[in-house]
């Protein structure tokens, strides 16, 4: 539940299918106006943006309800000086934006966050379409068909309530938009490890699907950064989602995640950024200033950056799970039943954005190649990313550019300049997965052996 001026709303889901509701949270009344809060630009610069991209990425945001004025948007953009951003309306199935309800406020932070992040890495004003509907997974759909290059989500609930088969429909939503280019961003919740559900551990969907980046919140001051959580101890206070799925199983590239205790699977979330309200983001909506929190704001911050690294990136997980060193990893603080540790946590994930490593990477990935992702379940725990030129995998064909990452920090990535040679068997062009069989040879003549599932993501 979204907590409104310090104290907890009385908050009818606005989506009665699955009583999905927005992840905001208003730092509580007679705190200072501005101790401890971040304006998005300087949030963005502490997180190392990249400047000056070309950008061109439009930006999708679902909401089920709520709504904006433009007086709100012109004010906060005029404040941090820089020019507002170019919005759109798109009614899904009916649902309008209708200003006058609580969400409101979860409207003005999507805009403003994804807007004001968009422009510090591009130097250019955003453009923003919202999507209202009352299915999630409808208006990822109609986001994708119109273009966007992302779409944030800060609306959700516990899997319980959504039920096996629907988010599986969920998910299968995400997919196609992935694969058309859309990257899917969604908020992993507010409510510590519970995520307001019956049981100590839950998680958020859409953020517990695969096709979706999971989003999770920190406290972070000027010299600290640490899992967000108001009520240490708890498992349904105000805090970070997280913990994994019921409903989907471990991803193979989740690579050297914190182990899913036995019976669960995919770990949530995969990514993470400031969502304390007393650490939050200053905005304006209904004509004043507000700082508000919440992983709701987690998702359209990388909407925002990966709008300006430009179009078609796609299922762009598993290429971040595989460069853990565009994180940095928050080894500090827990959300009730889980705790961050040496390893990405199902608090917050790979951890927080390096935002200039993110744009290096996912600029090298956008080449129109394929991504070859193993999970090499081996004592070395070792992984392979391997570019596939122009889309097409021949059985029995070499690869010309593997990156060898060991998961021990302490080992070195090894490539072909180091003289390391890759022969992957068992891949067809046109397979998106199966079973491969992967011979790595080093610069000192060390074989390795293996076979393993793959997954095959577009760029």
């Amino acid at each position: 539940m979204p907590f409104l001026l310090g104290r907890k709303a009385n908050w009818k889901p606005l989506s009665p299918r699955f009583n999905c509701h927005p992840y905001f949270k208003v730092r509580a009344a007679g705190a200072p106006t501005s101790s401890g809060a971040w304006q998005v630009p300087d949030l963005c610069a502490a997180y190392n943006w990249p400047a000056n991209l070309s950008g061109g990425g439009v930006i999708g945001i679902v909401e089920l309800g709520g709504g904006w004025v433009q007086s709100d948007i012109d004010a906060y953009f005029q404040s941090i000086g820089q020019p507002s951003p170019s919005l759109t309306d798109v009614s899904v199935d009916g649902t309008t934006n209708s200003p006058g309800q609580d969400a409101d406020m979860e409207v003005a932070l999507d805009i403003q966050v994804a807007g004001a992040a968009y422009y510090a890495a591009t130097g250019k004003p955003a453009t923003i379409r919202m999507y209202w509907s009352q299915d999630i997974a409808s208006a990822v759909g109609k986001a994708s068909a119109d273009g966007c290059a992302v779409c944030s989500i800060s609306w959700g609930a516990d899997e319980a309530n959504w039920g096996a088969e629907a988010c599986a429909q969920m998910d299968a939503a995400a997919q196609a938009a992935t694969q058309a280019g859309t990257v899917v961003f969604a908020a992993a919740g507010d409510n510590d490890s519970s995520d307001g559900g019956p049981n100590a551990a839950n998680v958020d969907c859409p953020a517990s699907c695969p096709h979706v980046v999971g989003c999770g919140g920190t406290n972070k001051t000027a010299t600290s950064e640490v899992v967000w959580n108001d009520n240490p101890g708890q498992t349904d206070g105000e805090g970070t989602g997280g913990g994994y799925s019921t409903v989907f199983p471990p991803q193979v590239w989740q690579i050297n995640a914190a182990s899913a205790p036995s019976g669960l699977g995919r770990m949530v979330p995969d990514v993470a950024a400031d969502a304390d309200p007393n650490t939050g983001y200053i905005i304006f909506q209904g004509g004043s200033q507000q700082i508000v929190g919440g992983t709701s704001a987690v998702a359209p911050l990388y909407a925002g950056l990966f709008a300006a690294l430009g179009n078609k990136l796609g299922f762009v997980t598993p290429t971040l799970w595989a460069n853990p060193s565009a994180f940095i990893l928050i080894t500090s603080g827990g959300n009730g039943q889980y705790n961050a540790g040496p390893q990405p946590s199902p608090c917050t994930g790979l951890g927080v954005p390096v935002g200039t490593k993110i744009a290096a990477i996912e600029s090298g990935a956008a080449t129109g190649k394929d991504t070859l992702v193993l999970n090499v379940g081996q004592t070395s725990q070792a992984s392979i990313e391997a570019l596939l030129a122009n889309g097409v995998t021949p059985s029995n064909g070499k690869l010309s550019d593997v990156a060898y990452l060991f998961a021990d920090p302490s080992a070195t990535v090894v490539n072909n300049a180091d003289g390391l040679t890759a022969t992957v068997t068992g891949v067809a062009a046109g397979m998106a997965t199966g079973m491969a069989s992967c011979t790595i040879t080093d610069s000192d003549g060390v074989v390795s052996k293996w076979s393993q599932t793959f997954t095959i993501t577009t760029k």
